[in-house]
């Protein structure tokens, strides 16, 4: 049996190497793409933005891309800041626990494949009709 005694939950560093990974592991027609795009880990969304997306539990939203996506992108745009996928962890540890039936590294990855989609130019319906994850 492990020895629990000195486990603790991943912290925001953690959480942001396990995202690279996922980043990183991608095929190369979207790796390359990927690795421009900035991972930030924050305990919960602020809220603004929970206001802004209507979402009343902090611990409904687990990630975040914030940027143009890439189909919307044009070289005449000034440049500005980094596009960013935004990692919740405290949301992200809750969900991890209430599913109970897979890895951290797995939601993780699966949550920043979804936001990574955000920037590649698709949105949550597009997303959804093709991964059933969240039902």
């Amino acid at each position: 049996m492990p020895d629990w005694t000195d486990l603790t939950a991943p912290d925001t560093a953690e959480i942001e190497a396990v995202a690279r990974a996922a980043m990183a592991a991608l095929p190369a027609a979207f790796a390359g793409p990927a690795q421009q795009v900035a991972v930030q880990v924050a305990e919960f969304a602020p809220d603004d933005i929970l206001d802004e997306l209507q979402i009343d539990d902090p611990l409904e939203l687990t990630g975040l891309y914030d940027g143009i996506p890439m189909t919307e992108k044009s070289v005449a745009d000034q440049p500005g800041a980094p596009d960013i996928i935004w990692l919740y962890r405290r949301a992200i540890l809750d969900e991890w626990a209430a599913r109970g039936n897979v890895t951290l590294g797995d939601l993780i990855g699966h949550i920043v494949v979804h936001e990574l989609a955000h920037h590649f130019g698709w949105s949550d319906e597009d997303i959804a009709r093709i991964d059933r994850w969240w039902e």
